[in-house]
């Protein structure tokens, strides 16, 4: 048990320096879309598909060391994150378009509320022990 508590905290931190390298950037992005040229729902989908991409190759390399089969991981990856991007545009519309908060702060918001989920998903499912592979 020991073991496993060791492994998982080594996967979270390497999945949190991913994550905090990777959204502090893409938030940045974010922010400047936001200000010179595009609404924050686009900005926010070009941004989150970016970082989709990135943090597939350095999550499944680094952070969990996955040598299964590449495209099924990468398809339950790309489904957790659509999952992800549905609930982050849908919460964004909200409370934003319908509640007036401030974008940034919800955005902000989102990626912490994601960022755990989305290392549990990986985890448990995306990245985890597979009997068929």
């Amino acid at each position: 048990m020991a073991v496993a508590l060791t492994t998982i905290r080594r996967q979270f931190a390497r999945y949190a320096v991913i994550g905090l390298v990777s959204n502090l950037t893409l938030y940045s992005v974010y922010l400047l879309l936001t200000i010179y040229f595009l609404q924050p729902r686009t900005a926010m989908t070009i941004t989150y598909a970016i970082g989709v991409l990135v943090t597939f190759l350095l999550n499944r390399s680094w952070t969990f060391a996955f040598s299964g089969r590449r495209r099924a991981a990468l398809a339950r990856y790309l489904l957790v994150y659509t999952i992800g991007y549905i609930i982050n545009l849908l919460v964004l519309s909200i409370f934003v378009n319908a509640y007036g908060y401030p974008h940034e702060v919800v955005q902000a918001g989102m990626i912490l509320f994601l960022a755990i989920a989305i290392f549990l998903a990986q985890k448990l499912w995306v990245f985890g022990p597979r009997i068929e592979e």
